[in-house]
């Protein structure tokens, strides 16, 4: 199983699964928070179209994150997965989709894939993160939440691979010019995750198995790639350059479950 991310942030998120058994291979999308045209570019530099995809994944409803699903799931007869809540959030409950209802903690299949999805608090009307499983491996993603829950970590404890939300430095965003209605939205229960409480989460875990760590959704006015890398790397006892980020233009090119 191998992930790559075709951009993290506030003005577009979509991250690429895939896994191969025998000769099949299975290739979804989690989150499509970009238009079909830029989508297609960024998919284009994995070597992919939007032909290449079995199926769309969605969080929750929010535009970085549902962005043209609905399009791609009409356009190209794509099955689109997410969560009644978020159904009902974005009209795909009543669109000409072929629309899959995902619950909590209970386990669908796509192909190859076995996946996850669980529930966490964020300002959304039911939102979902995820975890991935091959059968031999697990790749768990969490991206907008506001707070780690004892659930959270269950769901993320053993796995080979996480992409994690380090959306801001809690420093930067009390100095910031946003509004101090926005600032509390960001930093509360039902916000995004600051470096630090992403490194609590971290701490956290069962990390026996992990492989790769990479830091996601960060704020672009209220965080720095290094602060998060910092953060992260505090918890695991290496160097900061050692953590990858997930960057809002490119994301992050391939990474394989199973180590390199």
């Amino acid at each position: 199983m191998r992930f790559a991310s075709l951009g993290s942030g506030s003005e577009g998120n979509a991250l690429v699964v895939e896994a191969a058994s025998g000769h099949t291979t299975t290739r979804v999308l989690l989150d499509c928070g970009f238009s079909a045209k830029e989508l297609e570019r960024r998919l284009a530099r994995l070597q992919y179209g939007i032909d290449a995809l079995d199926a769309v994944l969605i969080t929750h409803e929010h535009s970085d994150h549902i962005g043209s699903a609905l399009t791609l799931a009409r356009k190209w007869s794509l099955p689109l997965y997410m969560s009644w809540g978020t159904a009902k959030a974005v009209g795909a409950d009543c669109a000409d989709v072929d629309l899959h209802v995902l619950w909590g903690d209970e386990t669908a299949s796509i192909g190859d894939l076995q996946v996850l999805p669980y529930t966490v608090p964020h300002d959304a009307r039911e939102p979902l993160q995820f975890v991935f499983s091959d059968g031999a491996r697990r790749l768990g993603i969490l991206t907008d939440v506001g707070t780690s829950t004892p659930h959270i970590t269950s769901m993320l404890s053993g796995c080979d691979a996480l992409v994690l939300e380090c959306n801001h430095d809690t420093r930067m965003l009390a100095a910031s010019r946003y509004p101090q209605s926005l600032k509390a939205r960001i930093g509360g229960n039902h916000g995004h995750l600051s470096n630090d409480a992403a490194a609590g989460i971290l701490a956290e875990l069962d990390r026996s198995r992990l492989a790769h760590i990479v830091a996601a959704h960060l704020s672009q006015q209220n965080n720095l790639p290094e602060l998060a890398q910092q953060a992260l790397a505090g918890v695991l006892g290496t160097v900061a350059e050692e953590i990858m980020v997930a960057s809002q233009e490119l994301g992050f090119d391939w990474l394989d479950c199973g180590g390199s």
